[in-house]
């Protein structure tokens, strides 16, 4: 089986069962003890869409860091938004460029698939130094999972 065939059939798998890991924010502030970390799935239309996301994430790693300061929190980006944040295509969405790169710079850990990318002949140095381009979106997110963060739900 081909690669990229490969990856859209086991994608669907990996989606339902970082579902299955979710929690709400409100879930993860009335923790008594803090999860290892959170992590974030990304997939939108794009870019107003994933504008809005990073705002509602930025504002979540907030309140996260209030109760739980230092609680190491990441970002995966592996739908069609991700090619909005190569640097050519960034610079042309001045608002998101500032919104995350506060993101990042408050200590927020973003990632896009490195396979998707490929998909689409994009290299890992199209990207942002700041935007760490992960072999696969769906398995950076098991990684995160199997080191004990909560997926958070948006």
């Amino acid at each position: 089986m081909k690669t990229g065939l490969k990856q859209l059939l086991i994608m669907p798998l990996a989606l339902l069962a970082t579902l299955l890991h979710a929690e709400t924010l409100d879930e993860i502030l009335a923790m008594s003890e803090p999860p290892v970390g959170v992590v974030v799935e990304v997939i939108e239309p794009g870019a107003a869409a994933l504008e809005q996301t990073i705002s509602v994430i930025s504002q979540a790693a907030i309140k996260i860091r209030q109760k739980f300061p230092a609680l190491p929190v990441a970002v995966v980006s592996h739908g069609v938004e991700q090619f909005i944040l190569t640097s050519n295509s960034i610079e042309q969405h001045q608002s998101l460029k500032s919104n995350v790169q506060k993101l990042v710079g408050d200590d927020v850990d973003l990632h896009v698939c490195g396979t998707h990318a490929s998909w689409r002949g994009i290299t890992p140095e199209e990207y942002p130094d700041y935007i760490d381009v992960s072999p696969a979106g769906p398995a950076q997110i098991n990684d995160y999972l199997n080191l004990g963060y909560v997926m958070l739900d948006l």
